[in-house]
């Protein structure tokens, strides 16, 4: 190449670097491919075009691949756009400022080079060939026409500007509608209340149903429920179209409405089912399958595994397995055949027998008594529900806050021969004492203070000692009690008293000294029990005195009295505080003996007592009673006047004062009427008890008639009957209804009150 070339060809190579200074990195990527051509044969190199051989630098010639590794130096700016900012860190080039430029939208575009596209000019050159609008399919009009048409119609407002009632709200918000398969789904009264139940359209108010976002959102979750209640029944294939409208309903409102079209499909059924290792209980095996009621082939219900589940687990407890454990249920669904295999992992454990029972507090709580409240015996077969009958036992015991018990493996199964399981029963311990007090007033009994300590485990196991008293205007009393609970038995109690008593009142008044003792089988909140029994004997001695009419009083009488009460009743009501349908059934006999002014009369004192039951409605119940009393044997004068019958009071003819209905006799001395009690006892009543729906269904209202009265003669001549009519307020607690009863005496008498008030837990009968 000549020296003109060479010369010609580094003024070249400046110039491309000053006008392209951007370009600098492609040419040194261009430069290595230049580079190989000069390493060509000169015959080659005369073959290249010569402008291009013009634009390689000298440098580039003499050391290719230096040349490609430096950084060209930009062209200089003209003076105005250099920066006088210092140069950048490892060399002296300045930094290029490039000018401020106004860019205007409006600006004409530059030309480009070797750029031949015109652009549009106005709406002639844009005009674009327009298509044929498609015809709608008729199938697919007539489906949305029908569509629109079953959507439900709007809630219209009430005449006189009243709203629509929710139900109208709820019914305007969705419809089920079920296109060709309402014939093919059995299941669908149930499938909808349970959606019902569960919807979140339902629970939308009228002033939400015209917020299309928020019905939109809410169909949306109602569809998947739909589609989760599907599976739920076994259609696994079932499908949910949503469709959701808001129509102007020839006004200005509108109103957003959904329709779901549900499709259930076939519906899947039960294929194989998998049960652990119950089929190695051998003998036992056919009765646990059988409480597993879901076989091959049964409709696919989900509720139904963990149904079934719990059937299992129960009848697994009540054959004598008591480790047995049952693991989470899984289902695999298989759509090509249509069903769904079943897996419950199920480990019996083994069959066992009932061993000893032992206490974690042994002084407290003796193994050997809570072994006496179970109602099993080592050797039997274990059932799980009669460990949960002693668990519920114990607590009833009011001894412990906590109860747990554990079977715990003595002997394991052979072949052939159940295994021995103890029972260990942990405990924590409740208060024992209590300290309790009372202070009210009555009009026929003036004021009354009652206070009363007690130990509930003073004399272990459940041995209670109580200390009472009463300091009132018409009595006053101490006495000391001792009771064990579950004494001999379960639910049986032995209860000795001791006491002296002093009452003033208007039927009678007595100063006594009494001891008793009772032994009995009791019905209690927690185990109402159809039969209770109970005898005793009583002893006890006292200065009595007939009651007192007009300011008249006999002289007291000594009296020294010995019973032997017997017992026995029958509950067949479905409450013990509250009973709404039933009956009760109880007979009490008292041999007695009283001794009084050197002559001893023997009598028996009978009473019977029964009540019924009959519901008419959720809201209404019907209730009767019945009492019948006789004392045949002796002369009423022969018996302590405090051992004689009396009526009227809140639990026997309600209007009149406790004990304050019966016969009277005149003092031959002034001729006023005194009380004297009588040898017989009759009494009736009947009331309503009909539910307000008040406080939560809590407060009911109950209108009663009550009759009766107290014959001298020594069986009920029903010759003074008297009458007692009122209302009552029941109001229902968790423990059982707080009554109050305000009653007034028909055909009312001299001296009588108008009005009696009564207040009581329970029922008054």
């Amino acid at each position: 190449m000549t020296g003109n070339g060479k010369a010609s060809a580094s003024d070249s190579g400046k110039r491309l670097t000053a006008t392209i200074a951007t370009s600098a990195r492609r040419l040194r990527a261009a430069i290595p491919f230049a580079c190989l051509w000069l390493a060509v044969p000169a015959t080659a190199q005369q073959a290249v075009d010569p402008e291009l051989r013009d634009l390689i630098p000298d440098e580039a010639v003499a050391d290719p691949a230096g040349w490609a590794g430096t950084t060209p130096a930009p062209a200089p700016a003209p003076a105005s756009s250099v920066s006088s900012a210092p140069a950048a860190p490892g060399g002296s080039t300045p930094v290029i400022v490039l000018p401020e430029v106004e860019l205007r939208p409006d600006s004409p575009l530059a030309q480009l080079p070797e750029l031949d596209l015109v652009w549009p000019d106005g709406e002639a050159d844009l005009a674009l060939p327009r298509f044929a609008s498609l015809e709608p399919e008729p199938d697919l009009a007539e489906t949305l026409a029908e569509a629109v048409a079953e959507l439900p119609q709007p809630a219209r407002k009430r005449r006189g500007g009243g709203n629509a009632t929710p139900a109208e709200h709820r019914a305007a918000h969705y419809r089920l509608a079920y296109p060709g398969a309402a014939d093919t789904f059995p299941e669908r009264s149930e499938f909808e209340a349970r959606f019902r139940s569960l919807s979140t359209l339902e629970s939308l108010s009228g002033k939400e149903q015209d917020n299309a976002g928020q019905v939109a959102v809410r169909a949306s979750a109602d569809r998947e429920l739909l589609v989760r209640l599907l599976r739920i029944y076994g259609y696994y294939q079932g499908e949910v179209v949503q469709t959701v409208a808001g129509i102007l309903p020839g006004g200005t409102e509108a109103a957003v409405r959904v329709r779901f079209d549900v499709t259930p499909g076939p519906r899947f059924r039960f294929g194989t089912i998998e049960l652990g290792d119950l089929a190695g209980t051998g003998a036992d095996y056919p009765g646990l399958r059988k409480s597993f009621a879901i076989v091959p082939g049964d409709p696919l219900h989900a509720d139904a595994v963990p149904t079934e589940t719990g059937h299992l687990a129960t009848a697994l407890g009540e054959s004598g397995y008591p480790f047995a454990r049952l693991g989470e249920p899984s289902l695999l669904v298989d759509h090509r055949r249509e069903e769904g295999d079943l897996a419950l992992p199920v480990t019996t454990g083994g069959k066992y027998r009932f061993g000893k029972v032992t206490s974690s507090l042994p002084r407290y709580l003796s193994g050997r008594h809570l072994a006496r409240i179970a109602r099993f015996r080592p050797g039997d077969l274990w059932q799980t529900r009669q460990v949960d009958d002693l668990r519920k036992a114990i607590l009833a015991t009011g001894l412990v806050s906590s109860v747990t018990v554990t079977p715990h493996e003595v002997a394991p199964p052979v072949p052939g021969l159940p295994g021995i399981a103890d029972i260990g029963v942990t405990i924590a311990k409740a208060p024992q004492r209590t300290i309790a007090g009372a202070i009210g007033y009555d009009t026929g009994e003036g004021f009354r203070v009652e206070a009363s300590w007690e130990h509930r485990n003073l004399l272990p196991p459940e041995g209670l000692v109580r200390v009472r008293g009463v300091a009132g205007t018409n009595e006053q009393l101490a006495g000391v009690t001792f009771r064990r609970n579950n004494f001999g038995g379960r639910d049986r109690v032995l209860t000795v008293d001791l006491y002296a008593n002093n009452a003033n009142l208007t039927a009678y008044a007595a100063r006594k000294v009494a001891f008793s003792a009772t032994f009995e089988r009791l019905t209690t909140l927690l185990f109402q029990k159809p039969w209770t029994w109970s005898l005793g004997f009583e002893a006890e001695a006292s200065e009595e005195r007939e009651g007192i009419l007009n300011g008249v009083q006999s002289e007291r009488t000594r009296y020294v009295t010995v019973a032997v009460p017997l017992r026995g009743a029958l509950d067949y009501s479905d409450s013990l505080l509250d009973p709404r349908k039933g009956w009760r059934a109880a007979l009490r006999a008292s041999p007695e003996m009283a001794l009084s002014q050197g002559q001893q009369a023997p009598y028996v004192r009978v009473q019977f007592d029964a009540s019924a039951y009959q519901p008419v409605s959720d809201a209404l119940v019907l209730a009767g009673r019945v009492r019948l009393g006789a004392m045949p044997g002796t002369d009423i004068d022969r018996i302590a006047p405090s051992r004689r019958f009396y009526a009227g009071g809140g639990a026997s003819i309600r209007g009149y004062g406790y004990e304050l209905v019966g016969p009277t006799r005149t003092d031959p001395a002034t001729g006023k009427a005194i009380f004297t009690g009588g040898r017989s006892l009759y009494e009736f009543s009947l009331e309503a008890r009909v539910k307000t729906g008040l406080f939560g269904g809590a407060l009911s209202v109950v209108p009663f008639l009550d009759a009766g009265g107290a014959d001298s003669a020594a069986f009920p001549r029903f010759a003074d009957m008297r009458l007692g009519a009122g209302l009552g307020l029941r109001y229902q607690t968790g423990f059982g209804p707080i009554r109050i009863d305000l009653g007034t005496p028909l055909g009312r008498r001299e001296g009588e009150s108008r009005i009696g008030v009564y207040v009581a837990l329970g029922q008054a009968f």
